[in-house]
């Protein structure tokens, strides 16, 4: 295994289905690799069932998941992966009555930190996601946006390596989504960041890899310049990347 494959998060012929009919992800095979890597994909095609794998929330039927060389499904090495693989999952549901920062350090202690370490890293976790003024804060007083930030804080304290987003800027307004932005384009110089979306705006600017699934199965994967060289000649400059996900996914209506 070479040093790209150590830092990379690897779905090998991962299936997962619910119940015995609904087949979600089927036999995927997956290797992230990029700095900051966009995850879009019409409605039911799996992108928060793969992040939840990805996160180990949710265990594959079939396959294995790896980052580096830690696998979840190893009991031995469950801790360190759940350690090293951040996760903010669409619904973000705090601990009532604890402040900002305590349930930052909380989540800090429930991946293996001490109590200590988890207190004293959630200061500074607080502090990359601009959030310090409201450490004192009862977490139920938080607005949508806030509440998200508080999530990849919560990523942040136990020092991801890699952080999984689905759907981070869901039902927030424009503003608060240029926030997430900057936040976003902020943390990608030191920790790997996968967002599952269905925005494509600035999806040049934030973005160096793209995977489009569909029906559980990977449509396309590369590089943001291949992907929007898929649009059509004459799209307009700034719906490029929504022409060339149309190209790939054709949906009914």
């Amino acid at each position: 295994m070479n040093g790209k494959d150590r830092m990379s998060l690897h779905f090998s012929r991962c299936s997962y289905r619910y119940g015995r009919k609904v087949q979600v992800l089927d036999r995927l095979d997956l290797q992230i690799d990029g700095r900051c890597t966009v995850l879009l994909g019409p409605n039911g095609a799996g992108k928060s069932t793969l992040m939840g794998v990805g996160a180990s929330w949710l265990t594959p039927t079939d396959g294995t998941v790896v980052w580096r060389h830690l696998d979840p499904s190893k009991r031995s090495e469950r801790t360190a992966y759940r350690k090293a693989v951040g996760w903010l999952p669409q619904s973000i549901k705090p601990m009532p009555g604890l402040t900002v920062r305590e349930n930052v350090a909380y989540i800090g202690w429930l991946k293996g930190m001490s109590k200590s370490a988890a207190w004293s890293e959630s200061a500074g976790a607080l502090e990359r996601v601009k959030l310090s003024k409201l450490s004192e804060r009862k977490s139920h007083q938080l607005s949508g946006g806030q509440l998200r930030r508080l999530g990849i804080a919560g990523a942040l304290v136990h020092q991801s390596e890699i952080m999984l987003l689905d759907e981070p800027t869901a039902g927030l307004d424009p503003a608060q989504r240029q926030v997430f932005r900057d936040l976003i384009a902020g943390l990608s110089e030191d920790v790997r960041i996968v967002v599952s979306t269905h925005q494509t705006e600035d999806l040049g600017d934030l973005y160096d890899c793209v995977v489009i699934l569909e029906q559980g199965q990977v449509r396309y994967q590369g590089d943001t310049a291949g992907f929007l060289s898929l649009a059509a000649a004459d799209s307009p400059e700034g719906k490029r990347a929504e022409a060339a996900y149309t190209q790939l996914i054709r949906q009914e209506v």
